[in-house]
């Protein structure tokens, strides 16, 4: 019986896949687990009314005792500090992101857990191929939160090489999601050009216009997660790092995406140095092959399906977002 345990499931990603997880298995074996509590003015519906308790990842007394009460045989570890925001505080951003790791992995480890744990095109650096950058390539990092994901590619392998830990994980893209704000990340310009676009507002973007830049939107991604929990481990010669993709977006054909919904939308450029360095040391695109043939990746969202559903989704809450 799956039972399941979410850490930093209040963040983009985690709001999204805890409901996704409660409808596919039911609200009771879904255990969600944050450093902050729920909004006690969030509604609460039928799929992400469950199960939540406040946990520090870092803390791994609490993370394995959570983890133990809950009887949990999958852990989804979400808790990270991401680019942009850790390149303000990187000492922090090691030590959040790979204690809590190292938690989690301690945990699956003596508990007989199956481990989710996202990894990042972050991984990669100025050295890798751009356009596709390969399953297997030069890795080396320019900002911390790429380093951490790095090491934690490398920790993965290593316990489930040394102990057999069944560690799982992807290689996403910038993540575009309307719901949660987005939480520092490099990408984040994708989901603040909607955000600007439904309150009728130019958009500052931080990034130069013609940046191209490999995305994803969050229902995809949270359906990779789950597809690749869910597939026969025998099948997996990645298993904690598989690239995944779907479109390449630059802010100037974003915007001009949007435009089709939004006529009126107008992009300004407004650079940010440090986040623009970091998206340059990015690739513009990743090769996802080895996901497609190992486990059957496919994405769902194009740029014009996930354009219409933002602003859909977006513009049925625009009150919430002035």
């Amino acid at each position: 019986m799956t039972r399941v345990l979410v850490t930093g499931a209040l963040g983009q990603m985690g709001s999204w896949l805890v409901p996704a997880l409660r409808a596919a298995y039911g609200s009771s074996r879904i255990l969600a687990t944050d450093l902050r509590e729920p909004d006690d003015d969030a509604e609460p519906s039928r799929e992400t009314d469950g199960p939540f308790r406040r946990v520090d990842a870092t803390d791994a007394g609490a993370l394995a005792e959570a983890i133990r009460r809950h009887r949990t045989t999958c852990i989804y570890h979400l808790a990270a500090i991401l680019s942009a925001a850790g390149e303000t505080r990187p000492e922090r951003t090691w030590s959040v992101n790979l204690t809590s790791l190292q938690a989690a992995l301690e945990a699956a480890r003596h508990k007989g857990c199956a481990l989710f744990v996202p990894s990042s095109v972050a991984v990669f650096g100025p050295g890798t191929a751009a356009d596709p950058a390969p399953q297997r390539g030069d890795m080396r990092p320019a900002t911390m939160y790429g380093v951490t994901k790095l090491v934690g590619e490398l920790l993965g392998d290593y316990y489930h090489g040394r102990f057999g830990v069944d560690v799982r994980g992807l290689r996403f893209p910038g993540l575009v999601s309307h719901g949660a704000p987005p939480g520092g990340g490099t990408t984040d310009w994708a989901v603040d050009a909607f955000r600007y676009a439904v309150r009728g507002a130019p958009y500052p973007c931080f990034l130069d216009p013609d940046t191209r830049m490999d995305l994803m939107y969050m229902p995809d991604a949270v359906r990779a997660a789950m597809e690749l929990m869910e597939a026969d481990g025998s099948k997996l010669r990645h298993r904690n790092a598989y690239n995944v993709t779907a479109m390449q977006l630059s802010p100037r054909s974003l915007a001009k995406e949007i435009r089709k919904h939004v006529p009126d939308f107008v992009l300004v450029t407004s650079p940010d140095p440090k986040r623009q360095a970091i998206a340059d040391s990015w690739p513009e695109r990743m090769d996802d092959g080895p996901a497609r043939r190992e486990w059957g990746w496919r994405p769902l969202f194009d740029e014009a399906s996930m354009t219409r559903e933002m602003i859909e989704q977006l513009g049925a809450t625009r009150s919430e977002l002035e």
